[in-house]
Parts: C-alpha cells; sequence; structure tokens
C-alpha cells in the first residue's frame, strides 16, 4: 500500500514480554507460540461463532491493528514468513496480497509490478532480458514486471528486504521465502484459523487495477473470482478488499459482496482512474463530506495517509487533526490510515530521537496522537507495536 515516503506517513506484562520475544523468532516462529490451538465450529471462509468472519467488520477490536505486508518490519515484506510473524504478534488483519498478475493470468503478492527492488530477480542471468522500461500510472519505471514472468517463473524468485538502508535486519531473510500467489494465501488463511483456534482477516490490495485492465489482465474479475471459489466474497466475509482506485472498488461492489475500502493518498494528488477518465477531482474533493457520500455508497471505508487525519506543519511536526474522522464516521465509513513505522525517517518530527535512519523514535507518542483522533485502526510495519499502543490508549 503507498508508496515508500519519509514525510508519510492484550494485556499484562506477560502479554508484553510474548510480543517482545516475537521479534526475535527466527524464520517467523514465536517461542511459546506453536499455533496448534484448535476451535471447534471454525470454518474456513465463515468465520467461528462470536468472531471473525460470522460478525462481520463489527466484530474486529478498536483501534484495529492491521499487520502492513505482513509484519514488514521485521520480515521482507509480502512473504509467509512476514505473514506469520503479524499474527504471532497479535495483528488483527494482515495485509496479505498487493496483487498484481503474471503473463499468465495467476495474482500474486508484490508491493510493485516491477520487482527489481524486493525479488533476487537481478541475481537472475536468465532473466536479465526482461529488464525493461515502462509508464506505469504515468512514471517511467525501470526494472522487471510481474506481467512479463509466468508464475512458473516467478516461483524461482525469492523475496528480499525493500528498504535495506533502514532495515539492515531484514536482510538477514533475504532469499528465504518465495513469491506467494492470492490464492495461497485464501488458503493460508483458512490454515492459519484453523490452527489458531480464531479467524484470521486479511486485507489485500488491488494494485493499479487501470494499467492492468489496459494490458488485457483485469485485477476485479480474477479477485472475485477467487473469492467466490473460496467461500470469502459475502459481506461477513473476513477479507477486506482495498484499491486506491475508487472506480475499481464501485466494480467490485457489483461482483462481490465484501467490505470495500478505497485507499487516499496526498491530498492534491489524483487517483490513476480519474486522470485516465478525465475527472478532474483530487483527494481534497473526495474527503470532503460530498465525496465521502459518494464513497459510502458503494464501500465500507477509507484508507487515508496518516497526513490527510494531522497534517504536518512546515517542519514535519504534527498539526491539529482535521475534520475526516468525523466526517466519515458521520457517513458511515471506517477509518484505516496508513502507514505507522518506528522508525525515525516515517515519524512525524516531534516524535524522532536522534538521526539514525534505522533508529526507533517515540512511537508510542505517536501512536496515541493518531488513536485519539478516533480512528477505526491503523497499518503498522510492526504490529507488537501497535498492539501495546492499543493497549496503552484503551487502558489510559
Amino acid at each position: 500500500m503507498g508508496k515508500q515516503r519519509p514525510n508519510e506517513e492484550t494485556s499484562g506484562t506477560g502479554r508484553r514480554a510474548l510480543l517482545g520475544a516475537a521479534v526475535l523468532g527466527a524464520g517467523g516462529a514465536v517461542l511459546g507460540m506453536t499455533g496448534t490451538a484448535r476451535a471447534d465450529g471454525v470454518r474456513p471462509g465463515g468465520g467461528q461463532s462470536g468472531y471473525g468472519g460470522s460478525g462481520g467488520l463489527k466484530s474486529l477490536p478498536k483501534p484495529t491493528i492491521v499487520g502492513h505486508r505482513g509484519a514488514s518490519g521485521y520480515r521482507p515484506e509480502h512473504t509467509f514468513g512476514s505473514y506469520r510473524l503479524a499474527l504471532d504478534m497479535g495483528a488483527d488483519i494482515v495485509e496479505a496480497g498487493d496483487l498484481v498478475p503474471t503473463k499468465d493470468g495467476h495474482l500474486v503478492c508484490r508491493h510493485e509490478p516491477e520487482i527489481g527492488g524486493t525479488t533476487d530477480v537481478a541475481d537472475h542471468p536468465e532473466f536479465a532480458d526482461r529488464k525493461t522500461t515502462k509508464l506505469l500510472d504515468g512514471v517511467s519505471t525501470t526494472g522487471w514486471f510481474t506481467e512479463d514472468f509466468t508464475l512458473a517463473e516467478l516461483k524461482t524468485l525469492r523475496a528480499i528486504e525493500r528498504i535495506p538502508a533502514n532495515r539492515p535486519h531484514n536482510t538477514l531473510y533475504n532469499g528465504r521465502w518465495e513469491i506467494p500467489t492470492f490464492e495461497e494465501v485464501l488458503k493460508w488463511q483458512d490454515e492459519q484459523t484453523r490452527e489458531r483456534g480464531k479467524q484470521v482477516w486479511i486485507y489485500p490490495e488491488l494494485k493499479h487495477p487501470t494499467y492492468f485492465r489496459k494490458q488485457g489482465l483485469p485485477l476485479e474479475e480474477r479477485v472475485a473470482k477467487l473469492l467466490r471459489k473460496y467461500r470469502k466474497d459475502r459481506r461477513t466475509s473476513p477479507v477486506i478488499v482495498q484499491s486506491f482506485e475508487p472506480t475499481s472498488i464501485e466494480r467490485l461492489n457489483k461482483l462481490v459482496d465484501n467490505p470495500l475500502v478505497v485507499l487516499l493518498s496526498s491530498a492534491d494528488s489524483r487517483p490513476w482512474d480519474f486522470v485516465e477518465t478525465g475527472d478532474p477531482r483530487t483527494v481534497a474533493d473526495l474527503v470532503k463530506p460530498a465525496g465521502l457520500r459518494e464513497i459510502a455508497s458503494y464501500a465500507q471505508g477509507i484508507g487515508p495517509t496518516l497526513d490527510l487525519v494531522i497534517p504536518r506543519d512546515a517542519k514535519g511536526n504534527l498539526t491539529q487533526p482535521t475534520a475526516l474522522v468525523r466526517d466519515a464516521h458521520k457517513v458511515g465509513l471506517i477509518l484505516h490510515p496508513w502507514t505507522m513505522r518506528n522508525e525515525n525517517p516515517f515519524l512525524p518530527a516531534n516524535f524522532r530521537k536522534g538521526t539514525d535512519a534505522d533508529a526507533y523514535g517515540d512511537v508510542f507518542g505517536a501512536y496515541k496522537a493518531y488513536f485519539a483522533t478516533g480512528i477505526d485502526g491503523v497499518f503498522t510495519d510492526q504490529p507488537d507495536t501497535g498492539v501495546l499502543a492499543r493497549e496503552d490508549f484503551v487502558n489510559d
């Protein structure tokens, strides 16, 4: 979700100790958590009585902690190692899948279709001639693209850390995990639900749907087909689907009954589908009451950048909250802003400590400020920190 930008964006001591230990668990495992507990009545795709799928969005804890691309602060993003660790750390939902297609029509989980920065493709001489330059949503982008590979070819690659300058510790896990498909994620969700004895939620995102539709690889129909196949296409299904393109969410609303969320970037930006269709509106227009009412006619929530909730001043410090939370709630929309990260460069200036790129700042103070606005949840790269911040907030 979103592009990397430095300026953007359970209780008790035993719980704290366990969450701290999760960071040290090799290969995504947490000491003392085998994940073997089972619960009668857990139904793949439908949830367990009193939890998850059966209760829909209202059953989720608030503020909801969403593991952004898994536990991407500790493992290479969009890998099963990252997804598992997010659950081990207590995330309520795992953003399992920024969905992009392969040449032969499969959906895989990558941050972007360009995979030079998230896989070891550059180390594969057999794919050297696949490197190319494309115009991706108006931006000239050079690298290797998923739509130029078959699934079998992509499965020969391994994931690597996307931002090693900020997360050198994550490079320890480079090469450990392959690229997951969305279908594998849906199966994994059912397996984890059974093993953990509670409904596991996922939050896939459709990436660049207009771009791929023009290439004959439409995303919405592929996603809907898989959700229907696994009986996860219902309003109470534990799968929330999101996209930065409002028309993509409108299209999905006609195909499935899942909870749907429109992602919103900076106020002066325009969704790419708006650019393509000549719609002059910007995100600033969409967050006005009229824009929110329109979104509420086909979606259940919005995923705004944190700066739309509390803007920053010229020095990068938090200012005063906007009316977005109040206005969105007034029309029945939930808000899951993005993205909380522990490292200094990604925090508001008044919550940073020191100058090291990978040093942690006062992230708990930042969480408190954002939670106080009334947001319904937040995406975070470090779910354990988010869970503890929520504990502090609800018990304050």
